[in-house]
């Protein structure tokens, strides 16, 4: 069964300012972002539907070849509950030194060093969701955004990732989104006004236009019940990579990210809420969860990419620069000496 998840392209345009944090920029209509929001499946489609991979496989063919060699001193990735105070606090303020740094000049939209990531996203959005790459591209990206904060700001401690098993439904119960970190959530698509970045300007998007907005979020609990343990183990339970992936994009993290609403919502610019990480923390563990389950799920891969190629594990994947191109035998392992991390659960 095919499922496509993204919607048509939305032409947006409008003027882009200085950057941010600064004076409180305009909230957008939910629906602008609606209108480039994931497709999300329900739970009852990723218990029993079809094959829900994202792009049919050319053959049942399954691409196995050796794998990158693994790494002896791993970085944990720490989920948000068990991280410190102070390491919460140094994770934001590395976010911050990005926005507050220039940007590259690689993408016009771009006026700052972060919104360099949240515009390559954009950029390559049609190429990385709807198609066999999703997880693992997403996978490199937020690793080099990982070593952006390490190598440009100074950022020394592990990653955080945000157990969403624990608050699905009650995402607001969450501290991630009080005033002391990332501010609130249920916020009906109002700007965010509290925590460290309240009043956060944003140039890039939505959809692959750049109309000068802010931060907004919108906060539904009836979409973010489906990133419970339930969905995300009905789609580990599906054994061919390419049906898990397409299941996991429209499962939890389609929900994530339609439940967070507003800027979360927009497929394209979605990292202009500094949340995407810790969201796609929580889908990159997921993935590595099922991998652990067959140590073969480490060494293949199958589907096609946007063009319909076949992916193997000599598939390129890019990230125009910011970081060097990899192929996915680099990638398809956390434990590879190229990513090293792994999961503190």
């Amino acid at each position: 069964m095919y499922l496509s998840f993204l919607p048509a392209l939305l032409a947006v345009t409008g003027a882009s300012a200085a950057a941010v944090p600064g004076p409180l920029a305009p909230a957008l209509p939910l629906t602008k972002f609606e209108e480039t929001a994931a497709h999300p499946i329900s739970l009852d489609t990723a218990l029993h539907g079809a094959n829900l991979s994202a792009t049919p496989p050319k053959s049942n063919a399954k691409f196995a070849l050796a794998a990158a060699a693994t790494c002896s001193n791993p970085r944990i990735r720490t989920e948000w509950d068990n991280y410190s105070t102070d390491d919460r606090n140094a994770f934001i303020s590395a976010i911050q030194c990005l926005l507050n740094r220039g940007p590259s000049g690689q993408f016009g939209q771009s006026k700052n060093r972060y919104e360099d990531l949240v515009a390559l996203h954009q950029t390559l959005t049609p190429n990385v969701h709807g198609n066999a790459k999703f997880l693992l591209w997403h996978r490199y990206f937020l690793w080099t955004f990982e070593d952006i904060l390490r190598s440009e700001c100074g950022f020394n401690r592990n990653l955080p990732w945000f157990d969403e098993s624990k608050y699905a439904g009650k995402f607001a119960q969450s501290s991630i989104f009080s005033g002391d970190y990332f501010g609130a959530i249920a916020l009906g698509g109002n700007c965010v006004t509290n925590g460290k970045f309240a009043n956060l300007a944003l140039n890039v998007g939505p959809g692959s236009g750049n109309t000068r907005h802010c931060l907004a979020r919108n906060g539904d609990a009836s979409k973010t019940i489906n990133t419970g343990s339930a969905m995300v183990n009905a789609c580990n339970d599906r054994t061919d990579y390419n049906d898990m992936a397409g299941c996991s994009e429209g499962g939890a993290h389609a929900w994530g990210h339609n439940g967070i609403g507003a800027v979360m919502s927009d497929v394209y610019a979605s990292p202009g809420d500094p949340v995407f990480w810790l969201h796609h923390g929580y889908i990159d563990r997921n993935f590595r969860i099922w991998q652990n389950k067959d140590s073969g799920r480490l060494n293949y891969v199958d589907g096609t990419d946007k063009n319909g190629n076949q992916l193997t594990l000599d598939t390129n994947i890019n990230v125009y620069g910011l970081r060097p191109d990899v192929k996915i035998r680099d990638v398809i392992d956390t434990m590879s000496t190229t990513l090293c991390y792994r999961y503190n659960y």
